[in-house]
């Protein structure tokens, strides 16, 4: 072993912060009121934004979808099919995390196919959260 460190390139905030906005701003052209969350490479939250009148508990949730994407590096919304596959212990296993949301909202934040953080959206329905999502890392990756 030649080194006890390694660099672990993570998402800017400014980067973070715009992708919030295009999400929540994209709910808004939706009709739905929505909260973002990106995290970075390490699961830290870097960029909050909750939209007026979004659910509470949209906050939580949109944290836990960001955080799940960038624990495993896929869509939140993949582990439905994932653990309809798998055995009954790592159902009821991965379910009782804390922070793991198992459903769509959640997406990986890649830069040259390097996972960099997460974005995460809840306060609509999943489809409507998915597209936030979306729309944010399209936005992103125009500005990239």
């Amino acid at each position: 072993m030649s080194k006890l460190s390694h660099v672990r390139r993570s998402i800017h905030s400014e980067a973070a912060a715009l992708a919030v906005a295009q999400a929540v701003a994209h709910g808004r052209t939706l009709g739905v009121a929505v909260c973002a969350a990106v995290v970075d490479a390490s699961g830290v939250l870097t960029a909050l934004l909750r939209a007026e009148d979004s659910p509470l508990h949209a906050v939580g949730i949109a944290q836990d979808k960001a955080y799940t994407a960038v624990s495993f590096g896929l869509a939140s919304g993949d582990w439905q099919q994932r653990l309809a596959e798998r055995g009954e212990m790592l159902r009821l296993g991965l379910s009782a995390q804390p922070r793991f949301a198992g459903f769509g909202g959640g997406l990986p934040v890649l830069e040259e196919g390097v996972r960099i953080g997460a974005i995460g959206v809840s306060g609509g329905s999943e489809a409507q959260d998915i597209s936030c999502a979306q729309a944010a890392l399209d936005c992103l990756a125009e500005r990239s």
